[in-house]
């Protein structure tokens, strides 16, 4: 069959429905899915896009057709699917959702056994081959489709991350976006004493009130006003799938992803001394700071949960954040969950018994530019007139995802992107003013302006 090769992505699938992701591509990938892993079971969940209820029932046809069994799981988080197949032993899951892009676009998120991903390098490529040869093997039988709500478990599950004694009666601010964490977060919140202001619970793939998709600070506007409108302690977002999340303090600004590992790795060494933590390769010198202060052992990698996943299961780490969103649990089956790293935030916020601006502020000294994007006309070229640049000063590149180049007082990470005429620079400094300079510099030097 025809199959539109720009849709498999590095990480997953993703495209615009109907035009490169629809009714037939998602029933011919369930029947590849199948071919390729050879499953017994395999778990469906679905975001609350417009086509996802379609593209869901497509793949499960497939994926019956071809022998396997369907677990339905109905609407979901990314990460509560990751859940159901660590917790229940499925040989795969698949999650049909393209996250925060806008709601012309659809895809999937693929797992294996454990919860471990598929990715362009190890899994997609092949079933995007089998796709388009059509090279199935007819089964003996065909499967079965069984509905299951894995609701209770899950909420069990990340509660079990945090003692519930230490939280305290917070005023918190979420915005849910109009995706799938409106469902999960009324039902989890039951279990604590905080009061919560609910900002767009009501599941709408059109997205009507913004794109679901909080790094983009426009995206958070309401949610900021909110916060400090209400009086509340923080804030919180959540991605489409929810399988990210995000923190606004008390004061209406965001807490940037670096800083929420830098949160995450101090509650979890406070409990578990010793043990490894990975952070990826743009996030703030405070985070191995804090960890190596701590006693734990600093590992960093690249970007990406299908690259960091894999080295946290080599190292035995537990626990990984990025900058992204991005957190992830050895204890959830390395798999990445933002309600579990919002639990964990809540504890020590509630044990430190000071604002969150005030803990951030004692936790990271350094002043970060955030992910900035340029589109240019070859990446590679790019890269390479940035790093001749600083070599030609006596500067050396640490050429791990990009170029890294620590300047003493300041460092900076400049990268290309997997999919897009795209590269991303990322800087951190000793002070404000210092920041402004480099990066004015460095935008010149990279837009050629």
């Amino acid at each position: 069959m025809k199959v539109d090769p720009k849709i498999f992505k590095a990480y997953d699938v993703r495209g615009i429905y109907p035009d490169q992701i629809n009714k037939e591509i998602a029933y011919h990938f369930g029947k590849a899915l199948v071919e390729y892993l050879v499953p017994n079971e395999v778990a469906v969940g679905r975001d609350v896009r417009l086509s996802s209820d379609e593209l869901a029932n497509e793949l499960c046809q497939g994926i019956i057709g071809s022998g396997a069994n369907v677990i339905n799981l109905g609407i979901v988080s990314t990460d509560a699917l990751y859940f159901a197949v660590g917790k229940f032993r499925y040989d795969a899951g698949v999650m049909v959702t393209a996250s925060h892009n806008p709601p012309e676009y659809n895809g999937f998120k693929v797992c294996r056994d454990e919860a471990i991903p598929l990715s362009g390098k190890e899994g997609l490529s092949e079933i995007r081959e089998i796709m388009v040869t059509n090279d199935y093997v007819e089964p003996e039988s065909l499967g079965s489709f069984i509905r299951m709500d894995i609701t209770d478990d899950y909420i069990e599950h990340v509660l079990s991350f945090v003692k519930l004694d230490n939280i305290k009666p917070f005023k918190i601010v979420i915005d849910s976006g109009n995706g799938v964490a409106g469902r999960i977060i009324p039902l989890l919140f039951k279990n604590l004493p905080c009061e919560v202001i609910p900002l767009f619970f009501e599941p709408d793939g059109n997205f009507p009130n913004h794109l679901p998709s909080p790094i983009e600070p426009e995206n958070t506007v309401q949610l900021r006003k909110k916060v400090v409108e209400s009086g509340a302690h923080l804030g919180v977002a959540f991605d489409g799938d929810a399988d990210r999340v995000f923190l606004i303090d008390e004061k209406g600004q965001m807490v940037l992803g670096t800083n929420v590992t830098a949160m995450v790795a101090k509650s979890i060494l406070a409990k578990n001394p010793g043990e490894s933590i990975i952070y990826n390769i743009i996030s703030s010198k405070c985070v191995p700071e804090i960890i190596t202060g701590m006693g734990g052992e600093a590992i960093r990698t690249p970007v990406g949960h299908a690259l960091i996943k894999p080295i946290m299961r080599e190292e035995n780490a537990i626990f990984g954040g990025e900058h992204s969103g991005h957190f992830y649990f050895r204890d959830n089956w390395y798999a990445d969950s933002g309600l579990i790293a919002l639990m964990v935030a809540l504890e020590l916020l509630s044990l430190e018994d000071k604002p969150l601006s005030e803990l951030i502020r004692g936790i990271n000294p350094y002043f970060q530019s955030g992910e900035i994007n340029s589109r240019v006309d070859d990446r590679e070229q790019t890269l390479n007139k940035v790093r001749e640049y600083y070599e030609s000063r006596g500067y050396s590149a640490d050429t791990m995802d990009g170029i890294t180049f620590d300047l003493g007082e300041w460092w900076f990470n400049l990268r290309p992107s997997n999919t897009e005429p795209v590269v991303r620079l990322n800087i951190e400094a000793n002070s404000r003013e210092i920041l402004q300079k480099q990066q004015d510099e460095l935008l010149k030097l990279i837009r050629g302006a």
